[in-house]
């Protein structure tokens, strides 16, 4: 009984994870798509930074696009890089 409850967990465990890396690279697409300023919905060049956040110093930011054609929306948490190691965030 125990052998087919672990197996059952396996299988989700695995499910879950092989979902996650077809989540990301789909999602890296869409960046690299965006990145281009086209929409990798309707596939027009109508994409928009509608809003940016950061968490501060160097940290990564949340950028908010939009397709002013089709009303596609998508966020994306990016790393810019830099940082704080020299004690100052200029």
């Amino acid at each position: 009984m125990n052998f087919y409850l672990l197996f059952f967990l396996l299988i989700i465990i695995i499910g879950s994870i092989v979902s996650y890396i077809y989540f990301m690279r789909e999602k890296k697409a869409n960046l690299q798509a965006i990145q281009q300023g086209i929409c990798p919905k309707c596939h027009k060049e109508n994409m928009e930074l509608v809003d940016q956040r950061s968490t501060g110093c160097g940290g990564p930011k949340l950028l908010t696009f939009e397709c002013k054609n089709c009303d596609y929306v998508n966020t994306f948490n990016v790393d810019i890089g830099g940082g704080c190691s020299s004690g100052s965030c200029g």
